[in-house]
């Protein structure tokens, strides 16, 4: 084997000019890096391999970490320069074939068994170098995943505290919108994250990293966002022909499918970067008013829950409004009477069959309603006073 292994290697440099050649033709990326790079880095990377492989075969002792740094560093600069994976590993298989061939050239009749064992030795070599290739590559591309994604969020955070954000995008590479739509999300458990046998910690990270891959604007960007898996704010740029209603339930849907969950969200606009603070603010609130009247997983914006967001803001005189239903409490299908003949819309009948009682009992029971209010629900003041106590209540903002 040594014998093998010491002329092959003799012609050393120039296998290695031959297999950058073949990298050239066989490896379609490669024919387009500049041949200052060819010439240099990737010659020396070949000669490099070479000598590494050449060393096993007439030691037959497989490389250690220390040698194959040369090889990881080089994995790593390609990740850098996001040269896709298999594309390096396929000038690895071009190499490995080219090596072989050389071997197979230069042994002798009497070498056979020692062309069988180098086959072996081959492609138990190829094996420890690729993987090693591949590893450094995706540790290398992981990096710079989370220092990409780190510096979006710290975009995103800014323009959202209406920080100035300028110099942040430009180190982000991430060009800056006019204006934003500003997403807030609340997002359910995946079924992952329930089941009892699967660690749920884990399947929360996998969970968000769907999600954060899911969002993407209409030229294939991504989508600034502060997410953890639980929720948080996406930012959709405002462009210049802008359909917001179908934009954000693409992202939302997007956003559901990813996370494999229902997903409950609010939206406002913020027309100019100084806006998005207010804007955020507002689809906040809004998303917490839908979670409070449990509302059904969708978007929701400030015109469908306006009476709700005065409501809440009313301090005590909310409070008082609400306990306007506190005599109510003494019997309690009087609240569930209430509440049935406003989801009803005030038919009788309906309201009626809702309740499982007799038409009769319904006008018994909204006459005591009213005897113990002071409102009737057959007068406009007495439905707005009335329904404004329910909205009060189906918010928690009642005296308890």
């Amino acid at each position: 084997m040594n014998a093998l292994a010491e002329r092959v290697a003799s012609r050393l440099d120039l296998l290695a000019g031959r297999m950058v050649d073949a990298f050239v033709v066989e490896v379609p990326l490669y024919a387009h890096l500049p041949r200052e790079q060819l010439e240099g880095e990737i010659l020396q990377i070949c000669r490099h391999n070479l000598r590494l492989f050449f060393r096993v075969l007439s030691e037959n002792e497989l490389p250690g970490e220390r040698e194959l740094l040369v090889v990881r560093r080089s994995a790593a600069r390609r990740a850098e320069e996001h040269v896709p994976l298999e594309t390096v590993l396929a000038a690895y298989r071009v190499g490995s074939k080219l090596g072989w061939q050389a071997l197979c050239a230069e042994a002798r009749p009497e070498e056979r068994e020692d062309l069988l064992e180098a086959a072996q030795l081959m492609i138990t070599y190829t094996q420890v170098v690729t993987s090693a290739v591949a590893a450094a590559y995706l540790e290398e591309r992981q990096a710079i995943h989370d220092e990409d994604r780190e510096a979006r969020r710290r975009l995103a955070e800014a323009l959202l505290a209406g920080m100035p954000a300028h110099q942040l995008a430009e180190r982000a590479g991430h060009p800056l919108s006019a204006g934003y739509h500003v997403l807030a999300v609340r997002v359910e458990s995946s079924v992952d994250e329930r089941d009892e046998e699967v660690e749920s910690a884990v399947a929360a990270r996998r969970k968000l990293r769907r999600m954060e891959q899911s969002l993407f604007d209409d030229i294939g960007h991504e989508v600034l966002s502060v997410l953890a898996p639980g929720g948080g704010v996406v930012l959709l740029p405002i462009t210049g022909r802008d359909d917001r209603e179908g934009r954000v339930e693409a992202t939302v849907a997007r956003l559901a499918k990813a996370a494999d969950a229902s997903v409950l969200a609010a939206v406002a606009s913020g027309a100019g970067l100084a806006d998005l603070p207010s804007a955020a603010a507002e689809a906040e609130h809004v998303l917490q008013l839908a979670g409070r009247l449990n509302a059904a997983p969708g978007t929701y914006t400030l015109d469908d829950v306006l009476l709700e967001y005065v409501l809440a803001s009313a301090g005590q005189v909310g409070r008082r409004l609400a306990d306007v239903l506190l005599p109510l409490e003494s019997g309690p299908e009087l609240v569930q009477t209430l509440e049935a003949w406003f989801a009803s819309d005030f038919h009788r009948r309906r309201t009626a069959a809702a309740l499982h009682i007799h038409p009769n009992t319904l006008d018994y029971r909204l006459t005591r309603i009213c005897e113990l209010t002071g409102f009737s629900v057959g007068t406009g003041r007495g439905v707005l006073v009335l329904g404004a106590a329910l909205t009060l209540r189906a918010l928690g903002r009642n005296h308890n």
